[in-house]
């Protein structure tokens, strides 16, 4: 059974966007098909075009809202009606969730709540109220608030009402939620299913935001967009006394000929500050030689300078004017907004409102939920060889924060809180920063031992020990930690040596291989290998293919392999396509239990379409989700290819076949790509064959 929900604000100002986006991704992290639908535009409205970015898929635009206006003038709201109708049906049948956005009641639009009320009634839609307490003197008047607004619907004991998400608690003039729990209005049927918490950070512009804002010269683009404004500091005294306010996230307002100002700000964004901007105001130009004298600094430290030709005071009042909508082109602000929003709202309740005989597809957005929800419940210790690496530190932090995994950074305690000070974040307490000098001396006697054969001595030890992968290795190697992570700095070879030589392959593997998770728009879908192995034989390709199998059903995919060659079935021959039918031959004789077929093309195993024509007694073609590729030129240029053609997000590389989980990252890995990596690597060292693999 298919549902329609309907989000309707109390009021102006309660979040709607957010609410909306989060109830979506709340739903998406279940592996539920959700779909999203505004019925008739408004100019407020930016949850369709998050939504659709986020997400690569195209839903239907909203009605205009000059022709509703005309339709209901003329007294054919039918014919408005059967217009939504016709598109909540159709996306219902594609979908399992149709998330209905419901009309603010405007000057422009002063017939918001009943049309409101005649959609919801049309399309069959249940109901869930937005609301904020902000400026609710009591809980009477709260609860007055939602009664109001439910009313239109049946009222709060409709079986249509289902509850109410409330937004911003603990904001001035609001309610304590230990006030809104005690309210009897709430019970098993209507009910709170979400109390979302202020957060302020969550409202930060970027710098490239207030630049197309103020529409000012560009003096220096620096890191405009990437950089967050938590406070904007117009600077009139003198530097003592400005100095504390030349902080990460403020945006510096001062007067272009205040010279003192610009080289103060140069300077403390030079020193590591990551100060979001300075904005040169006035008529009078800075000073040439000033500006010259700092310009290495600014564009070393990557600030944003712009010139506005009017006063700090106009700029500061214009300011005041400035939207903080999430622009549709703030990825990671829309990326955080969804996540805060949905770890809010009950997860078991989004499960229970479902009908359990409805099939659940593993979106990408649910296949990243839910390997984090495997990594916080498997409690393991990663250890980060890179620990002095900026983004390393950021994505351990994170990870500490959000109880993915338990994070040892590889590096000197002073070196890592500086990082973090200059990336204006707080270090987790459950962070941990291990000094390399300080322990080095622990694991020359077990190098020795195991790499004796090897001519290793006690020189030899201490010299390999002052690479900090080969010492997180010994750390892995002693159990003192579950899996480790590197290579934002290192190379593939430099991350994975060490690992060869100590830890080794698990005791059924005779090889190493890897494989990237494509998140695609609709399904994720399991590459291998792309990264390790060059030419594999046949013998080594069906070993990828048993491990990419498990790999898969480890992380929730069902598998169907599919062996890719340039021919499909008996179409072919050749030495290439005779290696990958050997390999298909070698897993059915020694896994029966995986689904596979080869060779294949790429086309008839992924397309339904295709898979008719070319393959149509195979149990892959049409449905494969975990492909293998005869050699790494072709995996790896597959893998990329698909990547930036299909706008995909790619995990990985993860590595199979070690003997306990270690993973390599892309030296252009981003925060988020290490946060994933670590989380893999805590659920790989979760799975049994890890767990005992030194029994």
């Amino acid at each position: 059974m298919n549902h329609a929900i309907q989000i309707i604000p109390t009021h102006q100002g309660v979040g709607l966007t957010s609410c909306i986006i989060g109830l979506f991704q709340a739903f998406h992290r279940c592996g539920v098909k959700t779909a999203y639908y505004k019925p008739v535009s408004q100019i407020d409205s930016h949850a369709l075009g998050i939504i659709q970015k986020q997400i690569n898929v195209e839903f239907p635009a909203p009605i205009e809202a000059k022709q509703a206006d005309l339709l209901l003038s003329q007294g054919k709201s039918d014919v408005l009606l059967e217009k939504i109708i016709i598109t909540c049906e159709q996306l219902k049948n594609d979908n399992q969730i149709v998330i209905i956005g419901g009309l603010l009641e405007t000057k422009q639009q002063p017939y918001a709540t009943e049309l409101n009320r005649m959609i919801a009634k049309a399309v069959d839609a249940d109901i869930i109220l937005a609301t904020d307490t902000i400026g609710a003197e009591d809980l009477p008047r709260f609860e007055h608030k939602l009664e109001f607004a439910a009313a239109s619907f049946g009222g709060t004991q409709s079986e249509r009402v289902l509850g109410t998400i409330i937004n911003r608690i603990n904001s001035t003039n609001s309610l304590t939620l230990d006030t809104i729990n005690s309210s009897k209005l709430f019970t098993q049927h209507f009910k709170q299913l979400a109390a979302i918490p202020i957060n302020e950070k969550l409202t930060y512009p970027r710098t490239l935001d207030v630049i197309r804002f103020l529409d000012g010269r560009i003096l220096n683009w620096g890191e405009a967009d990437t950089r967050r404004i938590s406070d904007y500091v117009l600077i009139a005294r003198t530097i003592p006394n400005a100095i504390e306010f030349l902080t990460a996230g403020a945006l510096v307002i001062t007067p272009s000929d205040r010279d003192d100002v610009i080289m103060a700000t140069s300077l403390a964004a030079a020193s590591g500050h990551q100060i979001a901007g300075l904005v040169l105001t006035g008529t009078t130009e800075p000073t040439s030689e000033v500006m010259q004298l700092c310009q290495p600094h600014i564009e070393q430290s990557g600030l944003p300078v712009i010139r506005i030709d009017i006063s700090s005071w106009q700029i500061a009042k214009k300011m005041d004017e400035f939207n903080l909508h999430i622009p549709i082109d703030d990825t990671v602000r829309i990326h955080r907004t969804m996540d805060y929003f949905a770890d809010q709202i009950d997860s078991g309740w989004c499960q229970t409102y479902i009908d359990s005989e409805i099939a659940i597809r593993l979106s990408p957005a649910a296949f990243k939920y839910q390997m984090v929800r495997r990594a916080q419940q498997a409690q393991k210790c990663i250890i980060l060889p890179e620990g002095d690496e900026p983004r390393t530190v950021v994505a351990a932090n994170t990870c500490a924060q959000r109880g993915i995994a338990e994070c040892i950074l590889l590096a000197e305690p002073d070196d890592v809180k500086a990082i973090a000070e200059n990336r204006g974040i707080t270090l987790h307490a459950n962070l941990k920063v291990v000094a390399p000098d300080a322990i080095r001396e622990h694991y020359i006697a077990r190098l020795i031992e195991l790499r004796k054969h090897k001519g290793m001595n006690e020189t030899l030890a201490r010299a390999q020990l002052q690479d900090n992968v080969m010492l997180a290795t010994m750390m892995l190697e002693a159990r003192e930690v579950d899996g480790l992570v590197s290579g934002a700095v290192h190379t593939t070879a430099s991350t994975i040596r060490p690992p060869l030589q100590i830890i080794k392959t698990a005791p059924d593997c005779k090889l190493v291989s890897s494989v990237f998770f494509m998140c695609l728009p609709e399904q994720v879908l399991v590459y291998g290998d792309c990264a390790i192995n060059p030419n594999p034989d046949a013998g080594q390709l069906a070993e990828i293919a048993i491990q990419s199998a498990d790999s898969a059903k480890a992380f929730g995919i069902e598998p169907k392999v599919a062996m890719v060659s340039y021919s499909t079935g008996t179409s072919g021959s050749g030495e290439d396509v005779e290696k990958v039918r050997e390999a298909t031959t070698l897993v059915k004789l020694k896994r029966p239990d995986i689904v596979i077929d080869g060779p294949l093309q790429y086309d008839a195993a992924a397309i339904p379409s295709v898979a008719v024509k070319k393959a149509p007694t195979s149990p892959v073609a049409g449905k494969a989700n975990v492909f293998i590729f005869p050699d790494l030129n072709t995996g790896n240029t597959t893998y990329k290819a698909v990547q930036r053609a299909a706008n995909a997000i790619s995990i990985g590389p993860m590595l199979q076949g070690m003997r306990m989980p270690v993973n390599d990252l892309s030296r252009g890995a981003s925060v988020d790509d290490i946060i994933y990596t670590i989380a893999i690597t805590a659920i790989q060292a979760s799975e049994a064959s890890y767990a005992d693999a030194d029994k």
